[in-house]
């Protein structure tokens, strides 16, 4: 394995390596696309992080907020990815989880739905045919 002690990296190599980002492509996507902050600045793809710097990236509905503690360039395992970073991400905003109405659920076993039973559902939905 090979790391960097403490040489600057840069943003979208180490953003893939602590596995914020899925693949390399989609960090260096967020960065030119202004969705990276390293130190309440818009980040380029090249910029270089160090010890200290405070990098933000903001994904789907949620922002993530690390510290770099270790800045790496290569993938490494997820429990030593966790130890190059410090997470100040603010707690996600609780989903309104709306359960299945009572009506949409089939019992198990019941089989596919009769003609009746689908334009029921249909009716149910809002659409009429």
């Amino acid at each position: 394995m090979r790391h960097t002690g403490g040489v600057p990296v840069r943003v979208d190599k180490w953003l893939w390596a602590v596995r914020v980002f899925k693949t390399r492509t989609k960090a260096n996507t967020a960065c030119s696309d202004g969705r990276v902050l390293v130190n309440d600045t818009v980040a380029k793809p090249a910029t270089k992080v160090s010890p200290g710097d405070v990098v933000s990236a903001k994904r789907r509905d949620r922002t993530i907020v690390y510290v770099v503690v270790e800045p790496i360039a290569k993938r490494v395992s997820a429990t030593r990815a966790a130890e190059c970073v410090e997470d100040r991400s603010p707690p996600p905003e609780p989903r309104d989880q709306i359960p299945a109405p009572v009506w949409a659920q089939r019992d198990r076993g019941t089989g596919r739905p009769t003609k009746r039973d689908r334009r029921q559902i249909d009716r149910l939905r809002g659409r009429r045919n």
